[in-house]
């Protein structure tokens, strides 16, 4: 069971049972010194409440960092609706969380905007927005940006290519062995696209209908529990998170691993690890920043598609300057993205 800090480095912690629903729900609000937080809701299983909490806040810390990295004037935060074990929602109850949820983010003043995340869409973000204008991420139909998934597979991929180059020598995928752990949405077009460029493609998910994607794209498909240890350039953790455990860090057989998998290291010494061992990391919180960078620069006062898109491909040139920075002090590309991360949330507001 997770236990919530002792110390709470976080601005704001709000926990509050929703009126209508009767689900606990907590936002976690890590930093607003770069300017008010930015970090989607998360609805999901766990044993207590209080596990929930506890995951709200460390989901919040990585969005403080995740936007840093980025270079964006965005803090922060993150929205976890407590589901028991077990317990899905009807679509009433879903209905009424959204709405107790747009009024806690509304309680902070601003301080906070909530978007979509795992177990939430972008039709929720439009009940959301009936109690609150601190929300982003709504359906194009109703006059937003939508969900930002096509932009976190175009950052992740120019931080594949980065990676790729900063390991072999070149960003020519064609031939290249790569295995993709996951084929959600974000997965799948990374799959696709790779295979498309002529990579030699392995692929995998837990849900064994994505077979049919790994045929179309004459893919080899293994196991999800065999997908590390597939020997290759490449590996791609595209699914769930604390998959570099260190069993499978020592079963890796690849040059370098990339991808859009939130907290893949298992532990924080795996990054020491995965060098001890030279295999090339590319911190998650950097690669998968593309949808938080898209649905901040489109939700300005003027947004402009073109700036946006240029920010989301610059995720290859923050991946190399974090493969320079770890190079160049000795240090693991973790502490290196951490670095560069804590440089900017040390700065004045909007520095």
């Amino acid at each position: 069971m997770s236990v919530l800090p002792t110390d709470l480095p976080h601005e704001t912690l709000h926990v509050v049972k929703g009126r209508r629903s009767g689900l606990t729900i907590s936002i976690a609000v890590h930093s607003t010194v770069l300017g008010p937080a930015l970090g989607g809701c998360r609805v999901w299983n766990y044993d207590s409440w209080q596990e929930a909490v506890a995951d709200s806040l460390r989901l919040a810390e990585g969005m403080s960092f995740k936007n840093a990295a980025a270079g964006l004037n965005r803090g922060g935060g993150k929205a976890v609706v407590y589901l028991p074990r077990g317990k899905q929602l009807t679509a009433t109850e879903r209905y009424e969380v959204m709405l107790d949820l747009g009024d806690a983010v509304e309680s902070l003043g601003g301080s906070y905007m909530t978007a979509e995340d795992v177990g939430t869409s972008a039709e929720d973000m439009s009940v959301v927005a009936t109690r609150t204008a601190h929300v982003c991420g709504l359906p194009p139909a109703e006059g937003g940006v939508g969900e930002p998934s096509d932009a976190t597979a175009a950052g992740v991929y120019a931080g594949l290519l980065a990676t790729l180059e900063r390991a072999t020598g070149s960003r020519d995928v064609a031939g290249r062995r790569v295995t993709v752990l996951g084929l959600g949405h974000v997965g799948s077009i990374i799959a696709m696209r790779l295979a498309s460029e002529g990579a030699v493609l392995t692929v995998t998910d837990v849900n064994p209908a994505k077979r049919a994607l790994a045929e179309a794209l004459g893919a080899a498909w293994v196991e999800p529990d065999e997908a590390h240890r597939v020997e290759g350039d490449l590996f791609v953790p595209a699914g769930v998170g604390g998959v570099l455990t260190d069993s499978v860090i020592d079963e890796l057989r690849v040059k370098a691993v990339v991808g859009p998998a939130n907290n893949q290291l298992a532990e924080r010494s795996g990054a020491e690890r995965l060098a001890a061992r030279g295999i090339l990391w590319a911190p998650d919180f950097v690669v998968n920043a593309g949808g938080v960078i898209f649905l901040a620069m489109m939700n300005e006062e003027h947004p402009s598609a073109e700036a946006t898109q240029e920010r989301v491909e610059a995720i290859g040139d923050i991946v190399s300057h974090v493969f320079d920075v770890a190079a160049e002090r000795g240090i693991t590309t973790l502490e290196a993205a951490d670095e560069i991360a804590l440089a900017r949330l040390r700065e004045p507001a909007h520095a």
